[in-house]
């Protein structure tokens, strides 16, 4: 997920390093751009500036005010969000085209339902705000992103990336954004970006695993792998159990998450590595959710969200969660060695 910081976040579910190879790649196929490259150049341009207004929501049914309502628009294969329609709103019926309304209208839902029932959150605000959603945005988008108001979502060229909705992780992935924005405020760059990116991972999965009934087990604990093409079945954007394998194929590249500090990436590059770095916290929370399981990893998690701020870092996060996970053993909301645990999986991938 990809954060502009200039003029609001913009958070992107494809990482620019990926859609930049691809469109590297695709680019010697032939003449007419490839649906990845103007992917890509979109993806900028978004990330560069803010979408304009919301258009009015006086038709069908009114979302309730603090009621966290679902409301869902048509982008109508349009780059412009104004001329979009909303076509379902909380308690409508189901639509009959276009079906993937229907689709992200039920993701949500989940996400809704894990946030409030295992960790007592009401949305993103936690004061019910009303929860917008636009599918079919752009022609062929292989992208989906938050803009501080709204989840967007792009369709997929169909070859690489099929239609976001679909996935239950890149709704969760991009409503915690939401989430990170009303709390910890985590800044996007270096480490803290890396941070905010890693917490969207955790709850993003987290709510796929609460909706699958899986637990920390069970579950594959793949982000993105939902949303890949027929031709690159198999494959996903991050693996939080073991970073850096998610991918490795001519069109998309090799993932470069490192699994521990030892690979820390120091460039420049997409915000100092936000997309990348966040694999080693997410290996620790992998380690941790499969000592203690998910739901109690979950619980600790999102206390130390709310107890971070903006530049924390690696290190701080260790500190903040292993003293959450002490504050809730002592309250029996999860295992008397919640603490430890959580030491030992951050001294494990390189956090002291």
């Amino acid at each position: 997920m990809r954060c502009h910081r200039h003029s609001g976040p913009k958070c992107q579910f494809v990482p620019p390093h990926i859609l930049d190879h691809i469109a590297k790649v695709t680019g010697v196929d032939t003449r007419e751009p490839h649906p990845a490259t103007l992917s890509a150049t979109a993806s900028k341009q978004f990330r560069d500036r803010r979408a304009r207004s919301m258009i009015d929501l006086a038709t069908l049914t009114t979302p309730r005010p603090g009621k966290s309502d679902r409301v869902i628009h048509d982008a109508q294969n349009q780059w412009d969000l104004t001329s979009a329609q909303q076509i379902r709103g909380e308690s409508d019926p189901a639509v009959g085209t276009p079906k993937n309304a229907n689709t992200a209208y039920d993701h949500v839902g989940a996400v809704r339902t894990f946030y409030a029932e295992v960790l007592g959150r009401d949305s993103i605000d936690h004061r019910g705000m009303d929860i917008n959603v636009y599918v079919n945005f752009g022609v062929e988008f292989d992208n989906a992103f938050w803009d501080e108001k709204n989840i967007v979502l792009g369709n997929g060229d169909g070859t690489i990336f099929t239609d976001f909705s679909k996935s239950p992780d890149v709704l969760g992935h991009e409503l915690t954004h939401g989430v990170v924005q009303y709390t910890a405020k985590l800044e996007y760059q270096g480490q803290s970006g890396a941070l905010n990116e890693h917490f969207a991972d955790v709850f993003g999965s987290l709510m796929e695993q609460h909706m699958r009934k899986e637990d920390a087990g069970t579950a594959n604990w793949l982000i993105g792998d939902e949303v890949m093409a027929e031709d690159q079945y198999g494959e996903a954007l991050r693996s939080m159990a073991h970073p850096g394998t998610a991918f490795d194929n001519p069109i998309m590249g090799k993932d470069p998450q490192p699994a521990h500090m030892s690979g820390y990436f120091p460039g420049p590059e997409d915000n100092q590595g936000v997309h990348i770095n966040s694999g080693i916290p997410n290996r620790a929370f992998y380690l941790v959710a499969m000592e203690i399981g998910t739901t109690q990893a979950g619980l600790i998690w999102y206390a130390g969200l709310q107890n971070l701020w903006a530049t924390a870092k690696f290190a701080d996060a260790a500190t903040v969660l292993s003293a959450q996970a002490r504050i809730l053993a002592r309250e029996n909301k999860v295992a008397r060695n919640a603490a430890q645990t959580v030491r030992s999986a951050f001294r494990d991938v390189g956090i002291h």
